[in-house]
């Protein structure tokens, strides 16, 4: 991809709302379209490595074979359950809370561990829409990260934070060979750059994702994540809240 590119085309995952940046990309570049792509969190890499997207925002560990990944921010992660469920008298749940329940393994997790807590339920739902319909039907309970949690969201379901689980970390990633002028733009949105900010070379790094870090300007929503200091956001009761369950990477 060179400069006089007609659009940016970007692909984004299940969870992650791509909206703020767009509007910004927008305002800063009226005459160049932001094309919009929505993948399944398999595919995204794929996308990215033919081509067929310029960059996308995906969900890590991926392999990061010939490919650029800027870490964004970690989400929550929640243990879906039913309204009258016995989970819901508290604010936060541990894997041993969970010890005794069903759960549901959907074969599109996107959690980095070889296997949920509890009892699991022998056949895996295709999907995690799949899995949160069979939540509502009292087959089980199913982990995911937050974003999920509210995507799929059903009036007789409700969630809790499940505090020693895998986080799923979100990352911005393009092709390695060459970062064009309109990436360059785009690395600045999600970084929260100004549009007088000048723009270095991107700096991408292979390191984890990592908590207590100053959010961003891009990509906020109203509602708690995890906060600086690794700590538990305060709300009344001093327990941590549900709320959009991001956790955001310092700006370089």
């Amino acid at each position: 991809m060179t400069g006089s590119q007609t659009s940016f085309r970007l692909g984004y995952v299940p969870g992650v709302t791509p909206a703020k940046w767009a509007r910004i990309w927008q305002e800063r570049s009226p005459r160049i379209p932001l094309d919009l792509i929505q993948v399944t969190a398999a595919e995204a890499v794929g996308l990215v490595r033919s081509h067929q997207a310029d960059a996308a925002l995906l969900r890590l560990p991926i392999d990061r074979t010939g490919l650029h990944a800027i870490p964004l921010y970690v989400e929550t992660t929640v243990v879906v359950i039913p309204k009258d469920h016995v989970v819901t008298a508290v604010e936060e749940v541990t894997t041993e809370d969970l010890a005794d329940e069903l759960m549901l393994h959907p074969l599109d997790d996107v959690l980095d561990w070889e296997r949920p807590p509890g009892r699991l339920i022998d056949e895996r739902p295709a999907t995690t829409a799949d899995a949160i319909a069979l939540v509502a039907a009292g087959t089980g309970l199913v982990v995911v990260p937050q974003s999920l949690a509210r995507l799929h969201h059903r009036r007789d379901l409700t969630f809790r934070p499940l505090v020693d689980a895998p986080e799923s970390g979100v990352a911005l990633s393009w092709p390695e060979e060459e970062t064009t002028e309109l990436m360059e733009q785009f690395i600045g949105i999600v970084r929260g750059r100004t549009a007088n900010t000048s723009r270095g070379p991107a700096k991408p790094t292979a390191s984890k994702p990592t908590a207590g870090k100053r959010q961003t300007g891009a990509g906020k929503q109203t509602g708690s994540g995890k906060q600086a200091g690794g700590g538990k956001q305060q709300a009344g009761s001093g327990k941590r809240q549900a709320g959009d369950g991001r956790r955001r990477k310092p700006r370089r």
